[in-house]
């Protein structure tokens, strides 16, 4: 209980104005609503606890469920303001997406008993499938909820047989049965046609308007199983999520599998075997309500002062140091970068500031991977690896409103395997026969390559039925092999479709939802790598070596990606006093040229009549100047040409 003469305190520094006020009430506050709303979290039973998660494809009303769910069961109040809640980054609220996986504890009585419903909420987009995975392993069950106007999706089918895979209970919900154009019994049929799930066990409601939500906490309640917990073995702790506050550290969120762990004990992590005292433990309901003690079947948050937030390693356990060894819960696979883009600073002045910046969002974002790089064009710079081309985007814009940085990014690259050939090349590279090279720049020749590897994925198109033959061209074009075509219903197809992840990343779903009118959803997952017929394509001003605008691409494009390429550069590269040739160079052969006039002067415009010898002397000497200045000259191309080809 709160003593009488700390509230007496309290007031006393109120009168005299003292800056520590705001503190102490601020703790003061929490302390009175604690012990107002005295709920003994440790004494739920394990069979009345329910973990799990909602899973949907993108703009499916997963936010705006969870705020209802929220305000049904009182963490928050049903005002105008809250929509979102769970989305706190301002990124997510700008798109409408999800981008870093939340959890929510929701108290919730049921035929007179009190039940603790944790919510983890996950990303709905391809590029975030690693956050759905680590949202996964600590649940039992999960929501799939489908938009009843728009129907099953291309994310839908993967988060599906995502949550199969790891045996979970899936309660199927469709959303969005208010709208004018929902057509809740065919999509209820599409359910049953790809995944064999019963039209009588899919819940119907609005999420906008709260209609049928209620059924939904009884579902959960009813239909999903309890956390296999106990409470009588030693502490395991699995870590599936941390973030970093430059206040308290790496904090952690643990899903209690046995035991439990009390504020001001030692634990230990099972992968560095580093021991740390508790300092903190909280419920996130979704603001964080300090507990002392977390027991098995409780998802919760836990602070343990680890200075960085690579000492948090997603998928480790934790044990208490007294108990010397622990049994490592099953963890996940953290998912490799796909996708690689140079990110240098706009000004080199800038460099410090945005290696900072860095250096801070990824103690939030592990799945990011950085390697120092440099350009003689750009400046030193990094080369960053991302899940996927929207998991670009929004790390650049997040750079930009978080730390209010101005990166240049160049067009997203992918990583190739290389088998390479001699005993002394393979000794050259550490005795590896297998290297993986991410930068073009650093593509060796083919001379000294026995087999090149390129990374297909599986594809997943939904699209209408009308718009099959323009995306089997598109697909075509981008190299893609058809697997699987299966009709949905009379209206819509999906089909599958091993495909080169270079032929994607780009602007391929650009142009899918352009051929198809937006209807169509595309999904991948990685499929490995496959042996292909890939060149580097260099490109040369004046005979000089442009290291910048190196790519790798299929034999079969290169010309004319050539074509493109050159054009494109004597468009941007500006006039200069000598005759510029840009070519592009595939296997030491010219594949594509083009010529940038240089500025003239006319030397013979002033002579009027006279010796004839006089003119060709002056022009003769003027073809001299120009051949010495081509051959010792420093071509100028502007920054801002490497920009507009590079940038995605």
């Amino acid at each position: 209980m709160i003593s009488l003469s700390r509230i007496k305190t309290a007031f006393f520094h109120i009168r005299l104005g003292c800056r520590k006020t705001q503190t102490i009430v601020r703790h003061l506050s929490i302390s009175v609503r604690l012990h107002s709303d005295s709920v003994d979290y440790d004494q739920i039973l394990v069979s009345r606890i329910r973990n799990f998660s909602i899973i949907a494809h993108v703009d499916h009303g997963k936010s705006t469920l969870a705020d209802r769910l929220l305000e049904l069961t009182g963490c928050i109040s049903a005002r105008a303001g809250n929509k979102q809640v769970l989305d706190s980054l301002q990124v997510e609220k700008e798109r409408g997406i999800t981008v870093k996986a939340q959890t929510a504890s929701l108290l919730y009585k049921h035929d007179g008993e009190s039940y603790l419903l944790n919510l983890i909420d996950t990303p709905g987009h391809v590029d975030f499938s690693n956050e759905v995975s680590r949202s996964l392993s600590a649940c039992d069950g999960v929501i799939l909820l489908v938009d009843a106007n728009e129907g099953v999706q291309a994310q839908t089918v993967a988060n599906f047989h995502l949550a199969k895979s790891k045996q979970l209970v899936i309660v199927p919900v469709l959303n969005k049965i208010d709208l004018k154009n929902a057509r809740p019994e065919a999509v209820a049929q599409e359910l049953f046609t790809l995944f064999e799930i019963d039209p009588e066990e899919i819940l119907r409601i609005s999420a906008k308007l709260g209609t049928g939500c209620e059924a939904v906490l009884q579902a959960i309640v009813k239909r999903l199983p309890a956390p296999d917990a106990r409470r009588d073995a030693n502490l395991r702790a699995l870590i599936f999520d941390s973030w970093f506050d430059r206040y308290r550290g790496a904090l952690n969120l643990v899903y209690v599998k046995d035991g439990s762990v009390c504020i001001g004990q030692e634990i230990a992590s099972c992968h560095t075997g580093k021991a740390y005292e508790v300092r903190s433990l909280a419920l996130l309901r979704p603001g964080e309500e300090q507990v002392g003690r977390l027991v098995a079947g409780q998802v919760g948050l836990l602070g343990c002062n680890m200075r960085t937030s690579k000492e948090s390693n997603i998928g480790d356990t934790l044990f208490l140091k007294k108990d010397k060894t622990c049994e490592a819960l099953p963890g996940f696979k953290p998912q490799q970068p796909m996708v690689f883009a140079g990110v240098y600073p706009s000004d080199q002045s800038q460099h410090p500031y945005l290696k900072g910046a860095i250096e801070k969002l990824m103690l939030n974002d592990s799945a990011v991977t950085v390697t120092p790089d440099s350009s003689p064009a750009l400046g030193q710079g990094w080369r960053l690896g991302f899940l996927g081309l929207l998991h670009l985007d929004v790390f650049s814009q997040r750079l930009q409103q978080e730390y209010d940085a101005e990166p240049i990014l160049t067009a997203p690259s992918v990583t190739y395997k290389i088998k390479l050939k001699g005993a002394k090349i393979i000794a050259a590279h550490g005795g590896n026969e297998i290297i993986h090279v991410s930068n073009p720049a650093l593509f060796p020749e083919k001379s000294l390559v026995e087999e090149y590897y390129e990374p297909f994925v599986l594809g997943t198109i939904i699209a209408p039925t009308d718009c099959t033959g323009p995306i089997i061209g598109l697909c075509v074009e981008r190299r893609a092999i058809q697997k699987t075509s299966i009709n949905i219903d009379n209206d819509r197809v999906m089909t599958t479709y091993l495909m080169p992840l270079n032929e994607i990343v780009l602007d391929f779903h650009d142009q899918l939802k352009s051929i198809s009118s937006g209807y169509a959803s595309f999904d991948y997952e990685d499929h490995g790598y496959v042996a292909s017929a890939l060149v580097r394509m260099d490109v040369l001003l004046n005979g000089q070596l442009v290291e910048e605008l190196c790519s790798v691409v299929h034999i079969s494009k290169a010309h004319l990606h050539a074509r493109e390429l050159v054009l494109k550069l004597k468009e941007m590269i500006p006039r200069q006093m000598v005759q510029i040739a840009i070519q592009a160079v595939v296997n030491g052969k010219v594949v594509a040229r083009e010529t940038l006039k240089a500025y003239r002067k006319d030397v013979t415009a002033k002579l009027y009549g006279g010796d004839v010898t006089r003119r060709m002397k002056l022009l003769k000497q003027q073809s001299d100047g120009k051949k010495k200045m081509r051959s010792i000259a420093n071509i100028n191309v502007p920054k801002d040409t490497f920009i507009n080809v590079l940038k995605r």
